[in-house]
């Protein structure tokens, strides 16, 4: 079998099955070894196994259903639990832990970790479930317990639960679920595994900071961390005497980011260290690490594989799922935690394995992603002149159970580490570094620190759009012109961008939603830890101020600077709060318009106005533009670009410059359409400036949105509109070649010379064909909205309504529109009640002001309100029977931190 990078997926579509499997969003093919059993409820966060070896429980989400039960007999899915209309049990709970649930020793009853405590079902014969009792765990400090796994005493008589948000340990009373005695311990406690009568806990937060040690933040706890990146440093495992409730609790030093935890046998724990991307072997009887294991099967990256789960074989084959690489590496285990552990190979899975275990000669994975998000189709409304499109999206993740028994060692070796190299890209050749002498320049060097012909590249950052939602309506593209909820009428700068500087019309974001989405723009990579806390988000959301979500590399701003580059920041990854008390949208828009209309650029920061934002993340806060909102719908992106165009005209740009537009992520004052253009108009003068400075002749743009989960697409929900515009790109053609957000990061980074993130961004093929070597120095000129960015807006801002002029009509549907103000409706006396129920609803979503958040309201919620707005609150949303309040709609459990 031959392997190379990323290129040997050609125009491979996200979605579809080719003879060597199906291609997935990050940059990977899938073909798993043995059966695959797919089910459409949700991403699997964790599972566990009956102690009879019959049935499978996984804790889900992001479909309405918290818990689904297989029977491994029949392979089949037996029993869902949740709020989803399709489930066998209801369930209001909608929140679930990072770890999987745990049944009784006598299998009788199955524990499910929540976040404000524990329930416990009642487990039939046949596998199904009864009525549950919940068990609460009381909240610290204003901290949720986040309940983490759970597990029994080896006498069964008692119950013990990690209290991963107030890193603590509990034992309970498992008839009455009565606290009994309380441990403190590592940093966000995780898994739990007994060895004799010691209780071992994965603290993946490492262990508590020292006097004068550099910290950041983690769910309101100090972690010790790396002062530059901003990176954790610790990993720990705590060590419980349950005999001796008094006794001190021991710590053990692992690797970063201790998650799973395993022990065959007394005197010896294997502990998965994911970021570390490593395997502890610890002797239980020194509580010492003896050995240390390798689970970085590729040379040419030792960052990024993500170990997740652990098991033996009856033949002592240890297996560690490996997420990042959608496989299980497979090693020979010796029987003694001192002999060396040698590595046979890998075997393929589906995306994302997260947990292992074996049954007889059994093998049983369950995939977090499955196979990536080929759900139902969704519906998405946008408003005022738009109608509902429906089609793939993001979060309809397919999750999988996959089985196989172990090949003999000699195929794993042989065939199928060579099948998982293949699926992953991973070639011999991937990362080249620059010889003594230099190349000549070209616009992506084909070896890394080789002279590019472009100096500075600018990264605008959108939100949450697919490719059909914008581009659908250009026929020289794969389009649908009846998803185009914001073709040519309402992006008339991006679609004029596209005919100019070329149409890609086969890239995929790779996240779910912006939590996940910010994560692989800037580290490449969604790191586990975000991967896991799907199932609440508690302890955070975007990760951005939490320690835990930052993965040991760093990111690109630092791969940047490493390589002795500038970079810039103008509110991307950012969430720290300055935005003035009681400074409005129509305030921000009119400072923006009359600096466009030739005013003085001191109006933008009056008292009023100028804001003090950064990063909690040191380096990132060193370059950090203060004066640049971070998200924010109630700041227009047009009031971006004036800040920004101060500093560009003042200081000039940095070799790397990333900026955050945010209005197209919708939820501010005026129509989802009004804030598209808005953003629309903002990437058009942003371009306008860079084409007629001095600049141009070498920089690059590139325009993506962070994620595309609001939005319908005919190809596939992860598939988004991206722009690359320099006068080395390919003017005026379209590329179908599979690209991603990850192909986008290496190609930054090969431009400016820095190195790969970690295996992900390395296994990728640089964008090289979608530039030239001829420039064509032609700029670009702006062009106007053609939709109002006032509309619909409830109080006229003083400098007046937005009216961009003649009447229109839309190329992605029949409706006509126009540049006026949209009146306010007037809801009927029978829908007063329903309509204010929703208004505060939206009060608590978090969209304007400091502390705003990208996604926090639930998406069947939000296109549910947005809908009855703009239909007067006399229409059903398309497919319900009614008008529906807030906490009615169907589905309305995604989590998001609205779950709270």
């Amino acid at each position: 079998m031959t392997y190379a990078a990323t290129d040997v997926f050609g125009h491979n579509q996200v979605g579809t099955e080719y003879a060597n499997g199906i291609q997935v969003s990050d940059d990977q093919i899938i073909q798993p070894l043995g059966e695959r059993l797919t089910t459409q409820l949700g991403k699997f966060m964790g599972s566990t196994v009956s102690p009879d070896g019959r049935f499978l429980a996984a804790t889900s989400t992001d479909r309405s259903v918290v818990l689904q039960i297989f029977d491994l007999q029949s392979y089949k899915l037996l029993w869902s639990v949740g709020t989803s209309a399709s489930a066998n049990q209801k369930f209001s709970n909608g929140t679930v832990g990072q770890t999987g649930p745990t049944y009784s020793p006598n299998g009788k009853m199955l524990w499910v970790p929540e976040q404000t405590g524990l329930s416990r079902f009642p487990v039939n014969k046949d596998g199904t479930l009864g009525t549950p009792v919940t068990v609460t765990i009381p909240t610290v400090s204003g901290h949720a317990p986040l309940t983490g796994q759970i597990a029994y005493s080896p006498d069964k008589a008692t119950l013990y639960a990690a209290v991963n948000g107030q890193n603590t340990v509990v034992s309970m009373d498992p008839n009455t679920g009565a606290i009994q005695h309380t441990w403190n311990v590592g940093i966000a406690p995780r898994e739990l595994k007994f060895v004799g009568k010691k209780l071992y806990v994965s603290d993946e937060g490492g262990r508590a900071a020292r006097p004068g040690e550099t910290t950041m933040d983690s769910y309101g706890t100090a972690v010790p961390a790396d002062p530059y990146k901003g990176t954790s440093t610790t990993g720990a495992v705590s060590v419980i005497n349950t005999a001796d409730a008094t006794a001190a609790v021991g710590s053990i030093a692992v690797g970063l980011h201790p998650t799973a935890m395993y022990s065959p046998a007394k005197g010896v724990l294997f502990v998965a260290n994911t970021n570390s991307d490593t395997v502890s072997v610890i002797d239980t009887k020194k509580d010492k690490v003896v050995q240390t294991i390798d689970t970085k099967p590729w040379p040419s990256s030792d960052t990024g594989y993500a170990p997740t789960g652990i098991a033996l074989t009856a033949d002592n084959h240890l297996l560690v799922t490996l997420g990042r690489a959608n496989a299980v590496a497979v090693y020979q285990y010796e029987g003694d935690p001192q002999e060396p552990v040698s590595y046979i190979g890998l075997v393929p899975t589906d995306y994302y394995p997260a947990d292992v275990a074996t049954v007889g000669d059994n093998i049983f994975i369950t995939n977090t992603r499955g196979i990536d998000a080929r759900g139902p189709n969704l519906s998405f409304s946008q408003g005022v002149g738009t109608t509902v499109a429906v089609g793939h999206g993001t979060h309809g993740t397919t999750a999988s159970l996959t089985r196989f028994t172990l090949p003999k060692d000699k195929q794993i070796t042989n065939q199928y580490t060579d099948k998982v190299f293949a699926q992953n890209g991973w070639g011999k050749k991937d990362v080249q570094q620059a010889a003594n002498k230099k190349a000549a320049p070209v616009p992506v060097p084909a070896k890394i620190g080789d002279p590019s012909t472009i100096k500075h590249v600018f990264l605008l950052v959108k939100e949450n759009r697919t490719y059909d939602q914008v581009y659908g309506d250009m026929a020289q593209g794969n389009g649908d012109a009846t998803l185009a909820q914001f073709g040519a009428t309402v992006t008339p700068n991006q679609h004029a961008l596209a005919k100019q500087f070329g149409l890609y019309d086969n890239t995929y974001d790779v996240g779910t939603n912006s939590a996940e989405g910010h994560n692989w723009l800037m580290q490449g990579d969604n790191p586990e830890y975000t991967e896991s806390s799907a199932g609440e988000y508690q302890r955070s959301y975007d990760t951005e101020e939490d320690v835990l979500g930052h993965q040991r590399s760093g990111f690109l701003w630092t791969a940047v600077e490493d390589a002795g580059n500038t970079a810039r920041n103008y509110g991307e990854f950012e969430y720290t709060e300055g935005k003035p008390a009681g400074s409005t949208w129509q305030q921000y828009y009119c400072a923006s318009k009359g600096v466009g209309a030739g005013g003085d650029p001191a109006q933008l920061t009056t008292a009023q106005l100028k804001g003090n934002y950064g990063s909690v993340i040191p380096s990132l806060n060193a370059i950090a533009d203060h004066l640049s909102p971070p998200f924010d719908t109630s700041i227009p992106d047009l009031y971006r670009y004036e800040i920004w165009k101060q500093d560009f005209l003042q200081n000039g740009p940095a070799n790397l410059n990333m900026m955050w537009l945010s209005s197209d992520h919708t939820g501010g004052p005026v129509s989802p359409r009004a804030q598209v253009a808005d953003g629309d108009l903002a990437v058009g003068k942003i371009v306008d400036t860079i084409s007629h400075s001095s600049y141009w002749k070498d920089s690059v743009i590139f325009v993506v949105e962070d994620d595309s989960q609001a939005g319908a697409d005919h190809v596939d929900g992860h598939r988004a509109p991206i722009q690359i515009i320099s006068p080395y790109a390919q003017h005026g053609k379209v590329d179908s070649t599979y690209y991603s957000q990850i192909t986008m990061v290496r190609t930054i980074e090969q431009i400016l010379g820095a190195q790969p993130l970690n295996e992900k961004v390395a296994a990728a093929t640089p964008m090289a064909g979608a530039f030239t070597t001829t420039p064509d120095m032609t700029p670009f000129t702006a062009v106007p909205n053609q939709v109002s960015l006032t509309e619909s807006i409830k109080a006229a801002p003083e400098c007046g309504l937005d009216t961009p002029g003649q009447t229109t009509t839309s190329t992605s549907s029949t409706t006509t529109v126009t540049g006026s103000v949209t009146p306010d409706p007037t809801v009927a006396a029978g829908q007063q009640a329903i309509a204010s129920a929703w208004s505060a609803w939206l009060a608590k979503q978090k969209t304007t002001g400091n502390g705003a958040t990208p996604d926090y309201a639930n998406p069947e919620q939000m296109n549910r309100y947005t809908w009855y707005v703009t239909h007067d609150w006399k229409v059903p949303y398309p497919g319900d029977s009614k008008i529906y309040a807030p906490e009615d709609v169907p589905g309305a459990y995604i989590p998001s931190p609205d779950s709270n």
